[in-house]
């Protein structure tokens, strides 16, 4: 890969389409398709809140237009605390996913932590998500790979966006080009995270699909001692802004109740607040892509 000025490993920032990554026979992300939504609580709950928030995402995505992805953990690996939430494991969260999928009709996506977690996360999920603090994990992203499934990853807080393009060819060495890469913040001193808007534009000319997460974007990660705290108020702002950059999603984590959440409640969107989000982030991603 050439060097810019800087030294750095450079892409194209000013790349055009991205591969195109079929996720269901009606929906795909990339390569002038529409503006996607993946969203959904940070955690399984339950099954009963997993599939309301999912009717009534798919609702709101819906009337705007707008494909949607279900997402939700069904093992938070990485929490603050040793007292917090974890989600239902890997078997009931599956269960779960899989009846949000036939009774909702929408793709799901959710993460894996183990390589010998992605063969049978693969039978449910339409998209396998590595978490951020796994971005360099090896086996984990080729296991992903061999599964054939779209793979999306998580730039990690500690990485720069040039260094993605080796998490890409982890992927890439099982044979699977269905790969798709998600800012969501570098870490900024202790407990605090900032975007830097340029990566969007260096991720994206790597040739592969480009999300935003705007919600874990705004995390402070430990910042309220046994869990993370958030500004949520800055969500529409950071969400806007990269649909000015260029997207081909938009993550969110969005929750009925914030205050509530069982996992990341002051980093989450109200679900009330996404309709006026996406109407706004949308007539944007018209004007940039029209332009």
């Amino acid at each position: 890969m050439p060097a810019n000025n800087s030294g750095r490993p450079s892409a194209d920032p000013g790349a055009g389409r991205t591969r195109r990554v079929e996720i269901s026979p009606e929906l795909a992300i990339g390569d002038g398709a529409p503006l996607a939504l993946i969203a959904g609580p940070c955690v399984i709950e339950s099954e009963t809140h997993a599939l309301r928030m999912a009717r009534a995402l798919s609702k709101i995505a819906r009337e705007r237009g707008i494909p949607y992805v279900f997402k939700s953990s069904f093992d938070k690996a990485n929490r603050s605390s040793m007292e917090s939430f974890r989600g239902p494991g890997l078997r009931e969260g599956l269960r779960i996913l899989k009846a949000v999928k036939s009774e909702v009709g929408v793709p799901v996506l959710a993460d894996i932590h183990e390589p010998g977690q992605a063969e049978e996360a693969a039978g449910v999920l339409d998209v396998i998500q590595i978490p951020a603090f796994l971005c360099r994990q090896t086996d984990l992203l080729v296991a992903a790979g061999r599964t054939g499934q779209p793979v999306n990853i998580k730039k990690g807080q500690f990485l720069s966006p040039w260094e993605m393009r080796h998490a890409i060819d982890k992927v890439r060495s099982a044979g699977n080009e269905k790969v798709m890469v998600t800012e969501r913040g570098t870490t900024f001193g202790y407990q605090n995270l900032v975007v830097d808007f340029r990566s969007l534009a260096v991720m994206r000319g790597f040739g592969y699909p480009v999300i935003m997460d705007a919600t874990h974007s705004v995390q402070h990660p430990g910042g309220l001692g046994d869990r993370s705290g958030g500004d949520a108020e800055f969500i529409p702002v950071l969400a806007r802004a990269a649909s000015a950059v260029g997207i081909d999603a938009l993550f969110c984590e969005v929750h009925d109740d914030p205050k509530a959440a069982k996992s990341d409640g002051p980093n989450s969107l109200p679900l009330d607040a996404l309709d006026r989000l996406l109407r706004q982030v949308a007539a944007i991603d018209v004007i940039v892509r029209n332009g």
